[in-house]
């Protein structure tokens, strides 16, 4: 197993918390594949061996117009989903309780309705004095912004936050 470089991730996700990397595309809701590449950055290697998008994590593009890619690498529910399972490729996570749990460059997921859609994902970049995680996303992009997001206009009192620590 490959051992997970937090502070390559967390570099990337500072690198690109708003601008795009030209290997891969900007999807209109470009949250979970941004982590992805964040998670792929720190060296978590991808799931090999299919195409099939509802199979493991990954991307791949062939020249400059063709792309594919898994549900897990671009779609936020799925990667929650993908992060709960015990998978032997892609990223691995153990759910942690609180948000002081976490290091940086682990995963918390949002379910803004609190209906067991998961909308959003951000990686953790850096800590408060409190020591309360602050993280980068896409979509709405944000740089070093309070995890609880309850500054967003998708916030809502029903909101559920899932915590991901990459293991390593």
């Amino acid at each position: 197993m490959a051992r997970y470089d937090r502070e390559a991730a967390v570099w990337y996700a500072d690198q690109y918390w708003n601008s795009y990397n030209p290997n891969f595309l900007k999807f209109t809701d470009d949250c979970t594949n941004y982590i992805s590449q964040c998670l792929l950055a720190g060296g978590i290697p991808m799931t090999s061996g299919t195409e099939n998008p509802s199979v493991g994590w990954w991307y791949h593009r062939q020249g400059k117009a063709r792309h594919h890619w898994s549900y897990s690498w671009s779609v936020a529910h799925s990667l929650y989903w993908y992060l709960r399972g015990k998978h032997k490729t892609g990223p691995r996570a153990d759910a942690v309780k609180s948000p002081t749990d976490l290091k940086l460059g682990d995963i918390i997921c949002y379910d803004f309705e609190g209906n067991g859609v998961w909308n959003h994902n951000t990686i953790v970049t850096r800590f408060d004095m409190d020591g309360n995680p602050l993280v980068n996303a896409h979509t709405s992009n944000s740089q070093h912004r309070y995890w609880e997001y309850r500054d967003s206009s998708a916030w809502t009192p029903k909101i559920k936050y899932a915590f991901f620590h990459i293991i390593s």
